[in-house]
């Protein structure tokens, strides 16, 4: 199958949308009218452009309020249909693509469109063109692919095709067998979009609310098998309205849009187990084990203070790098990595975002597959120069500009510690019993959420959470999680449209997306609190308010929240399933460490208490009494 997009799908100018299309391997473009009516020269002008980046306008759309029409309004329909044909031949594109009837003035019945189409044919076959009849979602009198495909074949004309679009299909919730039985040479283009399941009028979801291929909650993958049983091997073609999208950035948009394709192709060869031509073989998506180490960028003064933090968190010095000045901070099975090059990416990095997570390294099952499947998906690679016998550790970039590392047990990867790393003596010295990492929440613009989200499950074998709602004092924080089945691995992305809260803020301060809490698991976090507080660790205090209403509305005793109070945790519960949460203080750089602790099988992350964290902090940012490093 060949793909393609559709210029409504990207922001900017004609110009910048065809040359990110054209950087994102796309070898087809849908030509959306206004993008043509607002170019400042001739459709040939725009043809000798496209074809000067390799590619090739594959549809020339949408033409409205076509079948139908009582006289004169049919005549006319007629006459703006050959202005079309003549724009068209300019471009150099041989298919309109029409949309069903909208207009108040539309008369109903299949065999009256079916002549209305006929003739269109037989006007586009004289031109060496072609038609493609798509139902939307909110015709007039036809929304329904079924009674789009009845007008396509009572028409009975080798010029004239069907439109399948999977939002329009799939938003009305059609039933999907019927599409099995359908000639794939009638198929002339099947758009593809996803969108969250919204409760609202067609239109208005239709408009705002489209996304790509895994980005959203529509079922793309047994649309696919339906199609797919026709042994279709057209054109697939990107059709996105979105705020979002239109907000962000037209190459960024444009390689998402490609990767969300290949991860829907490479799905369906999964689920189907053909081979789905034209689409590149993937190595399979890479089961995650743990987070195995963070990086943090910081200057030695910075590094000093962040380490006193952490050894108030019962961290000890594991070890230090063999040639860089690079330390190792380990507790359990979390292993932190200090950062205070005067070179290279580290050192980039600080400069420009200040003390912050520079880097995250997972580890998976196969790092060299993972890699492999990077590339193919778009991916971008990263590499920097290592020193003798020092491990070169694959490497893409992630969130923020910071780099995601792959490193696994089967290779030399898995001595990463003992080969790049002298070890130091750390017996006697006491933990505080956190032992792995729990999760780790990166805060990002809005505009990029749905960019990582693909990412991350495109890329790993994560499967994605819910979106939740958190009320922040300064405005509401959208929050989604990707995490694997047994949930070694979870990464939380945050984003808002309020500038005013507190992630916002992180991006402000930042300047950039990155990791903005940091949360670590006990199985003991009484006794991990206790531990904590002897060592000087400032928590995050919760108004008494909270375990007020906490006693009023669970059945723990008096003296359980009175322990809850006493350590500032905050509680949630799911059935009989517990969880259990503190906070530090927010350190400079704008991050924060969170201790949990989950009991019976508890999935969530405490979201019914985000607004009190949330609150808590925003007080504390009013009215500063920050630890600083």
């Amino acid at each position: 199958m060949q793909t393609a997009i559709a210029t409504v799908s990207l922001s900017g100018t004609l110009n910048e949308k065809l040359e990110a299309i054209a950087k994102a391997h796309f070898r087809g473009v849908e030509m959306f009218e206004n993008d043509l009516l607002s170019f400042n020269g001739t459709p040939v002008e725009i043809r000798r452009m496209i074809e000067d980046l390799g590619l090739r306008t594959i549809a020339f759309q949408p033409f409205r309020d076509f079948e139908g029409m009582p006289e004169p309004q049919r005549t006319k329909a007629f006459a703006r249909a050959e202005r079309k044909f003549d724009v068209m031949v300019e471009l150099g594109c041989d298919l309109l693509l029409v949309c069903s009837n909208v207009s108040p003035d539309a008369v109903g019945g299949i065999d009256r469109a079916a002549a209305d189409f006929r003739e269109l044919g037989d006007r586009a076959a004289q031109r060496g063109l072609r038609v493609a009849f798509e139902a939307l979602a909110w015709g007039r009198h036809i929304n329904d692919y079924r009674d789009a495909w009845e007008v396509v074949r009572r028409a009975d004309h080798s010029s004239v095709g069907l439109v399948l679009d999977t939002f329009h299909i799939l938003a009305r919730d059609i039933d999907l067998r019927p599409i099995r039985a359908i000639p794939k040479d009638r198929i002339f283009l099947v758009q593809i979009a996803d969108a969250p399941l919204l409760d609202m009028d067609y239109l208005s979801w239709s408009r705002h609310y489209r996304c790509f291929p895994a980005q959203g909650d529509l079922a793309i993958q047994p649309f696919m098998a339906a199609l797919q049983a026709t042994e279709y091997d057209g054109l697939l073609s990107l059709e996105i309205f979105s705020d979002r999208f239109r907000a962000g950035s037209a190459q960024r948009v444009a390689i998402d849009g490609q990767r969300s394709l290949l991860f829907m192709l490479d799905e369906l060869r999964e689920t189907t187990e053909v081979e789905v031509q034209g689409a590149p073989q993937l190595p399979p998506r890479s089961p995650v084990e743990a987070v195995e180490f963070l990086e943090f960028a910081m200057d030695q003064p910075s590094a000093a203070a962040l380490e006193k933090v952490l050894q108030g968190l019962g961290f000890v010095r594991a070890g230090v790098h063999r040639s860089k000045v690079v330390t190792r901070w380990r507790q359990g099975d979390i292993n932190i990595v200090v950062n205070c090059e005067g070179e290279g990416f580290a050192h980039t990095f600080n400069i420009t975002h200040g003390s912050s997570v520079c880097a995250m390294a997972l580890r998976v099952e196969d790092s060299a597959a993972t890699i492999e499947r990077a590339l193919k998906l778009l991916d971008q690679p990263f590499r920097q120069a290592v020193g003798p016998g020092e491990l070169d550790i694959p490497a893409v970039r992630g969130v923020g500009g910071s780099l995601l590392y792959f490193v696994d047990g089967k290779t030399e990867l898995g001595r990463l510690w003992e080969v790049d790393f002298e070890s130091v003596e750390t017996s006697g010295l006491e933990e505080a019993g956190l032992i792995r990492f729990d999760h780790l929440s990166q805060s990002m613009e809005y505009e990029e959420m749905l960019t990582w989200l693909l990412f991350y499950t495109s890329l790993l074998d994560l499967r994605k959470a819910p979106v939740q709602d958190i009320v922040d004092p300064g405005g509401v924080v959208h929050s989604q999680a990707v995490e694997d089945e047994r949930g070694a691995v979870r990464l939380v992305l945050n984003a808002s449209q309020s500038r005013h809260t507190l992630a916002s803020r992180f991006l402000d301060e930042f300047f950039g997306s990155g990791v903005q809490q940091i949360a670590l698991a006990t199985e003991d976090i009484f006794r991990t609190v206790e531990k904590l507080r002897a060592s000087g660790v400032e928590l995050l205090p919760i108004p008494e308010n909270y375990y007020d209403d906490l006693e009023a509305r669970t059945d723990l005793g008096a003296a359980q929240i009175d322990r809850l109070r006493a350590g500032n945790i905050l509680y949630d519960r799911d059935g009989a399933a517990e969880f259990f949460q503190v906070y530090t203080r927010t350190l400079e750089g704008g991050f924060f460490f969170e201790i949990v602790e989950r009991r019976g099988g508890y999935r969530g992350y405490g979201a019914v208490n985000a607004q009190i964290r949330l609150a808590a902090q925003a007080q504390l940012t009013s009215n500063p009494v920050v630890l600083r490093l």
